[in-house]
């Protein structure tokens, strides 16, 4: 499996499923490349807990490290650790807990950009679960 040169579409499929398999919530994908100059994807996953948010954070940093050999352009989060905002520069990934997502509307603001069905971003990253022999 040749994973330096994942295309992005395919490498937002992968960070959802990732998010999916730690019990992240309503997960999203947005394509936002016909939209944006600064990326081609949001990744969208709800919290919890601002202790879920930090676990979600490090547990998808380090396993896109492990599997994808890549580190985020940056990172920003909130002193409580109610959002944090993942950089890959080609995806941007949003992990906030369900009161900040409200707020800030994310999928709201770009509503043009193309929702990635949850079917779909499942089944293009079907090599990357953890969990292949469970049927969800």
């Amino acid at each position: 499996m040749e994973n330096k040169n994942i295309t992005s579409y395919k490498f937002a499929c992968a960070i959802a499923r990732f998010l999916d398999d730690k019990l992240g919530g309503d997960i999203s994908i947005l394509n936002i490349s016909n939209v944006s100059s600064f990326a081609d994807y949001f990744v969208i996953c709800s919290a919890q807990t601002s202790t879920q948010v930090k676990s979600l954070t490090e547990n998808l940093t380090e396993k896109v490290k492990t599997v994808f050999s890549r580190l985020p352009m940056g990172r920003e989060n909130d002193s409580k650790n109610r959002w944090n905002l993942i950089d890959y520069s080609d995806v941007v990934v949003h992990i906030l807990q369900d009161e900040e997502r409200s707020a800030y509307a994310i999928e709201k603001f770009w509503n043009h950009a193309f929702s990635i069905p949850k079917d779909t971003w499942l089944k293009e990253s079907e090599e990357y679960s953890e969990y292949k022999e469970i049927e969800r």
